[in-house]
């Protein structure tokens, strides 16, 4: 049961803990799935969109539902590039990627992109970086609730635009 849980159970069934409301990086529910803020902001606005089921990958979603879970990444990386570009004048864009390679559940990575990334690394994808994005300091942490507030009233604006 959800109340029994361990405060890191969470993450070993994300999308259930997400359900039960026990998952502390829940941004808010979208059509496919859970909007979350990523557990490192080594780039900061880091966010992935969880699939709230069972599927590995796209291809496994009848084609209605994969257009709606990729429009689903389309506002969440919307609602993402608002929040960076007002927060850091040196916001640049947003690089969307759906890989799978080491979760298999279908999930949606939202990378913010920066000015002041050096050049070698901004210009390639996020992995390049390697352990460094998962170095202690760039932890979620209660120092990024105003991002995370600013991420979720973005999405919240962007869904009643229409």
């Amino acid at each position: 049961m959800a109340q029994d849980r361990e405060p890191d159970d969470w993450r070993s069934d994300r999308v259930g803990a997400a359900a039960a409301g026990t998952n502390p990086t829940v941004l808010c529910r979208l059509t496919t799935g859970w909007a979350v803020i990523g557990d490192t902001q080594h780039l900061p606005g880091y966010c992935v969109l969880i699939h709230d089921g069972d599927a590995d990958q796209l291809t496994e979603l009848p084609r209605p539902e994969r257009v709606a879970f990729m429009a689903d990444m389309v506002v969440l990386g919307e609602a993402v590039e608002r929040a960076c570009r007002a927060a850091d004048p040196a916001f640049l864009r947003i690089n969307y990627e759906v890989l799978g390679n080491t979760w298999g559940h279908l999930h949606g990575h939202i990378h913010a992109r920066y000015a002041w990334e050096p050049e070698q690394l901004r210009v390639g994808p996020v992995h390049l970086y390697g352990a460094e994005r998962f170095a202690p300091e760039h932890a979620l942490s209660a120092r990024h609730d105003g991002l995370r507030a600013t991420i979720t009233a973005a999405v919240t604006e962007i869904l009643a635009e229409g």
